[in-house]
């Protein structure tokens, strides 16, 4: 059919409209590398047209403001379920108007550093000024994203295994914190916040059960997402994200795991569990709590029981520095007295540590009654 002479009439459908025919719901939609959700109206009227099935998120009234943040959290780059981010969007990037700023009005002529006194003060202003540009440009939030989701048949259950990594925005993370959980332990974390926090939960959304297709496609992908806004949501709250349910919902499970295998001797497999679970208390910022120390202590065992004395060192070292202030932590004695034995090892100093066990003996601390650093490790209850 020929167009009219001015343009304006639709143009034809493309041949490959065939092809999206399975992205009716917008699971997979790409725009500028994100994933375009469907609100929750939209799935509603949608279910509605096609079996008259539930709704699948349960979607309480949202304050002001809280729908734009649990949305903008729950993104991720890559269009399927597994998809890697797009590691360009992790560089800063620098508004117009900034290079703008830096850019000459026009009709102004550059003159070289010989030919304009003080110059050298002006290229380091504006090299400074980038410097802070890209670094206020940079967005420091954490994104949750489900790269994963296997079904897992046991002999009484079955049930999908969700894994989620936590990435910091705008930052690479060469080893990335993951955690697999389940719906059951979605819904135990939602359950114990609303009991806690009631009226911060209002706003929060959290995907019903399903007494069928549980297991199909499509149910896997909208709970992938809707999870992922779910972590998002609670992080953007700030009593929710300090609170020890939130936090221990990530690395509790993994400092378990560890504490079991380093009892049982499984050193490797122990230091990977211990590694993710620093990780994780990295990426919520909680590095000065008792589970971090004790998290450096799993480290620093599993370590020198395999032969990696540097490694042992630095954990015994980095756990010193956050024990800094106090005198009488319960791991202190431990790690100052593994401490000196790794730095007469490896050939460090190793007099500050000393010094500091004589202050402990002085004040009347029984060192030599003191367990060691393995043995408060093992005998550390995790509940």
């Amino acid at each position: 059919r020929e167009e009219p002479a001015g343009g304006g009439g639709e143009a034809e459908d493309c041949p490959e409209s065939s092809e999206l025919e399975d992205d009716t719901e917008g699971l997979s939609t790409r725009l500028s590398g994100t994933l375009s959700f469907t609100s929750h109206e939209d799935e509603e009227e949608e279910e509605e047209e096609e079996d008259g099935a539930s709704e699948e998120l349960e979607e309480p009234p949202k304050a002001p403001g809280a729908a734009a943040g649990a949305e903008d959290g729950g993104r991720c780059w890559g269009g399927e379920l597994g998809g890697r981010r797009d590691s360009r969007d992790s560089h800063a990037m620098v508004s117009p108007t900034d290079v703008r700023a830096l850019s000459p009005s026009p009709g102004t002529e550059w003159v070289s550093a010989a030919e304009r006194p003080g110059s050298s003060l002006l290229t380091r202003q504006l090299q400074e000024l980038w410097r802070r540009s890209r670094g206020s440009l940079t967005p420091q939030r954490l994104l949750f994203e489900v790269t994963s989701a296997s079904v897992v048949s046991e002999r009484s259950s079955k049930y999908v295994l969700y894994t989620i990594y936590l990435i910091r925005s705008g930052q690479f993370d060469k080893a990335p914190a993951s955690i697999a959980r389940r719906y059951s332990d979605f819904e135990q974390l939602n359950r114990r916040l609303r009991c806690r926090f009631g009226c911060d939960m209002a706003s929060v959304a959290f995907p019903r059960k399903r007494l069928r297709r549980n297991f199909t496609a499509e149910t896997i992908a909208k709970r992938s997402r809707a999870f992922e806004q779910f972590l998002s949501h609670l992080h953007s709250i700030d009593e929710i994200r300090r609170s020890p349910e939130f936090l221990e919902f990530f690395f509790l499970p993994d400092l378990r795991a560890a504490q079991r295998l380093t009892c049982t001797g499984m050193y490797r497999e122990a230091l990977a569990t211990w590694a993710n679970a620093y990780r994780l208390q990295d990426r919520l910022g909680v590095c000065s709590s008792g589970r971090f120390l004790l998290t450096l202590a799993g480290l620093a065992v599993c370590h020198q029981e395999l032969d990696q004395l540097s490694e042992a060192h630095g954990c015994c070292e980095q756990a010193l520095q956050l024990l800094e202030a106090q005198g009488s932590h319960p791991l202190l004695g431990p790690f100052l007295q593994a401490h000196v034995h790794l730095a007469w090892k490896v050939g460090k100093d190793k007099r500050r540590s000393e010094a500091r066990l004589q202050d402990l003996r002085e004040a009347g601390l029984p060192l030599q009654q003191q367990p060691s650093l393995k043995e408060c490790l093992i005998k550390e209850p995790l509940e």
